[in-house]
């Protein structure tokens, strides 16, 4: 057999020397693949797809899935550059953002339905739409802003993720 390949059975290392025990294979370098840069264009578009693709499982999800495409986008090119890193989590945080205001939306209209015993539960109930309605435009706003190459931070809008 070749050195490349060293039989299971040879109990000399490289060079014949002994190595440590029956069948063990010497230890190969591990080689870790850098991310490679994108070029502006394709930041743009990945910083878009994150705003966009979060509108559209939105969507198609009466809101409660929006966040996964916004998360898909940014664990795979976050390190890719840091324009499509600012967008994705931008996206992120506007999700996070709309949860947040959703849980406060539910204990406001629990409590306002039992203090009107039952006539706050039909009358607030447009009230789960706002969150969903605001970051839907949120994200239309910041995917047109990201396709443009503009840098921007979401109003009413805390950096969970930076």
């Amino acid at each position: 057999m070749s050195d490349q390949y060293p039989s299971p059975y040879d109990q000399s290392g490289p060079g014949g020397q002994q190595e440590g025990g029956y069948g063990q294979q010497p230890q190969q370098p591990t080689y870790r693949a850098t991310p490679a840069t994108m070029s502006a264009q394709e930041e743009r578009t990945w910083g878009a797809i994150s705003h966009a693709g979060a509108v559209v499982a939105m969507i198609c999800s009466a809101g409660f899935l929006g966040f996964l495409a916004s998360i898909a986008v940014y664990v795979v090119h976050k390190d890719r550059g840091p324009f499509v890193r600012a967008h994705a989590a931008n996206s992120i945080n506007v999700q996070i953002s709309m949860f947040i205001w959703l849980v406060v939306a539910t204990v406001l209209y629990v409590v306002l339905g039992i203090v009107t015993l039952g006539i706050g539960f039909v009358i607030f109930l447009p009230v789960f739409l706002v969150p969903l309605v605001v970051a839907g435009i949120l994200h239309v706003i910041g995917a047109v802003k990201a396709y443009n190459g503009e840098w921007w931070n979401p109003p009413m809008t805390p950096q969970f993720v930076k």
